[in-house]
């Protein structure tokens, strides 16, 4: 059965689910969802996901919102399908679960509002919190040490595998990769910027950026 997904291809959130299904080799469907034109608060939308985001998902029965839920179900469904992103081990499964948690209260949580001031903001002709900038990047870099110091010693974040521990965050690092002024933030750290390169080369990752046509 093709899972409908219902979010913009080009966002973050739902990038992170047609990642997994990729991955996956999970048939899916994307069932366009305009932001700029508010329609993911709209009440038909709204039925889906309550909290008018991006994205939510309908497979027969099973209706899910939330990105890294979404991945981690789907990851547990189709454990011996495609790529294993859930480790081989408990021990393992645990590690990978703490990097996702990682990913979403200490790298997106400060990566998302420094996008959102330094591009969004600009587009939309909003004036920038330039002190709030400031004080995001500190907290960003001191975030960006601790990465580089767990892939000195870890090929992936999980440790030997890709797993969602790593493509939790690649629609986020794609922004700061794409954003020059915060890009270099990456590159100057030598582990960090392999790990990126690494996983930005896999063919999952390429076909999404198609889809997305970037």
């Amino acid at each position: 059965m093709v899972v409908k997904v219902f979010g913009q291809i080009k966002a973050a959130n739902p990038q992170r689910v047609l990642l997994c299904f990729l991955e996956k080799d999970i048939e899916f469907e994307v069932i366009h969802v305009d932001l700029d034109k508010l329609e993911q608060k709209k009440p038909e939308h709204l039925l889906r996901q309550p909290f008018g985001q991006v994205p939510a998902i309908e497979d027969g029965d099973l209706k899910l919102f939330e990105s890294r839920a979404i991945a981690r179900y789907y990851a547990t469904k189709y454990a011996d399908q495609g790529t294993d992103l859930l480790g081989k081990t408990l021990e393992k499964r645990a590690i990978v679960d703490q990097w996702v948690e990682v990913e979403n209260n200490y790298f997106y949580a400060v990566a998302l509002p420094l996008f959102i001031n330094i591009v969004f903001k600009p587009m939309f002709g909003e004036p920038i919190d330039v002190a709030l900038v400031e004080e995001l990047k500190v907290k960003f870099d001191k975030v960006l040490d601790v990465y580089e110091n767990r892939l000195a010693t870890n090929r992936y974040l999980g440790g030997d595998e890709f797993t969602l521990a790593d493509l939790t965050h690649m629609p986020g690092m794609r922004y700061i990769m794409n954003e020059t002024s915060l890009s270099g933030l990456v590159t100057s750290r030598e582990n960090l910027n392999r790990w990126w390169n690494e996983i930005s080369a896999r063919p999952a990752w390429k076909m999404l950026m198609e889809l997305a046509a970037y």
